[in-house]
């Protein structure tokens, strides 16, 4: 009798365990209940609605709150992509850094939780990723984004999808009238906010403290956080910040109201409707090709006076912008991809003298190209410049609060068969995101031990704002008058006065 009830009680144990795993994978938030799964003792959760699908009525409109849900839901796989052309390897970017190919929607407002928190009570440090893309293409999913390594050394991952293109950024005289604020565009960079205020609500059910977050992205994703230190709208949002490779202090990708929304008259035309309503009412699919028409243009961040102050570079001067700790900075080969080819000594010194007209002369001395190869270095390098060094430099100097500026030099060993690009634009990543086993390259020992050094930076600045820490490499918070920054390479983690002359005459006015 005895060995019965023995049996029965194992029985009933067994019959409980699942349970007892699944209820750990089980978080409620405040829309409803989700369901995750465990790998390695973290906790992942994919796919969570932050918000209403953006369709029908509500395409080119704020997001709205996601409506509640009974039950549980399934949180295991990624959400649709937002809506795009379709994603190929082009370039540099191989596979790793592309997103998937499918499924692309304009349902898309999902996002994606790593935790190593065992309960709710833990308060660990938020990482919330922004992603890439120019503002027209880009996903959550992208291989090298994976949260895992990043939540087992301590923090709470999060990454989400936004609108992009013309789903994203368009503006149009109709859109600002029907606001509410007279204002269009930057629904992508609302998007963004709606999954930090999503967070600021819920991430404390997964074990993240919603007072220690830290935003950040590279290139689009880095002028995404540049848009969120600038809006009065993210106050609060967010205490520290990462921008990796740009900023809309360059002006790049931006516009200002008037010029958006005359994009936006266009592109209506161009659409052959009469109006909003009918505009709303073509499927996605034509909306989308319509805009890869040439004469439709580009649409990106929009200074509209809601979102975005319409003169941004007054509001940082005047110490209007979010103050917070940031981490910034760019990769040698920034200025590659933006620098045209056959570049001449005769061209770059003309450009010199059309832009810099009154100091061509110190142009010269600070670009040197006396050859038509040191032509093309030195475009590549103003283009850098331009586009990270003087958007970084600016950060810091009208910040209150402590900055550190980095410059990522490594040479990511070369693939079989595949050209070396050298360290091009976005190679940072995968080593600033511990997500070098998500790409396939044969890593050396060196390689492995950079990935180590670079990602602990990261995650000691979201962990205290500060990103120095035990055994790393000191790395000092910037001075504008001394210039120094953290060059960022396998052989040597240093401190190194670089582009300091340059900046200060490119950020003159």
């Amino acid at each position: 009798m005895r060995n019965v009830k023995l049996v029965r009680g194992l029985l009933f144990l067994i019959a409980l365990f699942p349970l007892s795993i699944l209820a750990q994978n089980i978080v409620s938030t405040q829309d409803g209940k989700v369901k995750g799964y465990e790998n390695n003792d973290v906790r992942i959760f994919k796919g969570i609605p932050f918000a209403q699908p953006p369709i029908g009525e509500l395409r080119w409109k704020a997001p709205q709150p996601v409506a509640s849900w009974g039950g549980v839901k399934e949180c295991v796989d990624f959400g649709p992509s937002p809506i795009q052309n379709t994603p190929q390897p082009f370039y540099s970017w191989t596979e790793e850094f592309i997103a998937k190919p499918e499924p692309l929607s304009e349902d898309c407002l999902y996002l994606n939780v790593w935790t190593p928190a065992k309960n709710k009570n833990e308060k660990l440090p938020v990482f919330v990723w922004i992603y890439g893309g120019g503002f027209s293409s880009g996903s959550a999913n992208c291989d090298i984004y994976d949260g895992q390594d990043m939540a087992e050394q301590g923090v709470v991952f999060v990454s989400f999808n936004y609108r992009v293109g013309v789903f994203g950024f368009m503006a149009h005289p109709e859109l600002s009238a029907e606001s509410g604020h007279y204002a269009s565009g930057n629904y992508g960079l609302m998007d963004q906010l709606q999954a930090l205020k999503w967070v600021k609500n819920n991430i404390e059910a997964f074990g993240g403290d919603p007072n220690n977050v830290t935003i950040a992205g590279q290139s689009a994703g880095s002028f995404s956080v540049n848009a969120h230190i600038a809006s009065p709208l993210a106050n609060g949002y967010f205490q520290k910040a990462i921008a990796q490779s740009g900023g809309i202090l360059s002006g790049r990708l931006m516009q200002n109201l008037e010029d958006a929304e005359q994009q936006g008259e266009t592109f209506m035309q161009l659409a052959g409707v009469k109006n909003l309503a009918e505009l709303r009412n073509l499927s996605a699919d034509s909306v989308l090709k319509l805009g890869n028409q040439p004469n439709a243009g580009r649409f990106g961040v929009v200074s509209e006076g809601y979102f975005l102050p319409k003169d941004l570079a007054a509001h940082f001067e005047s110490g209007k912008q979010n103050q917070v700790p940031i981490l910034t900075g760019w990769v040698t080969g920034d200025g590659s991809f933006l620098t045209p080819p056959n570049v001449t000594q005769e061209s770059f010194n003309q450009l010199g003298q059309d832009r810099f007209a009154n100091r061509f002369e110190t142009f010269q001395s600070l670009f040197k190209a006396k050859s038509n190869e040191e032509a093309h270095k030195e475009q590549e390098k103003l283009a850098l410049l331009d586009f990270a060094g003087v958007p970084a430099h600016k950060l810091a100097q009208f910040n209150s609060k402590k900055t550190w500026i980095y410059e990522f030099q490594h040479v990511p060993t070369d693939k079989p068969d595949f050209p070396n690009y050298g360290a091009f634009h976005t190679s940072e990543v995968p080593f600033a995101l511990h997500t070098l086993d998500q790409w396939k390259r044969p890593w050396t020992t060196q390689e492995r031990a950079f990935e180590d050094q670079m990602s602990s930076y990261w995650v000691n600045f979201a962990k205290s704002g500060d990103p120095n820490g035990k055994g790393l490499p000191n790395w000092k918070p910037y001075n504008a008058k001394k210039g120094e920054i953290l060059i960022l390479e396998v052989e040597s983690i240093k401190m190194e006065t670089k582009y300091s002359d340059e900046i200060k005459f490119l950020s003159q006015k």
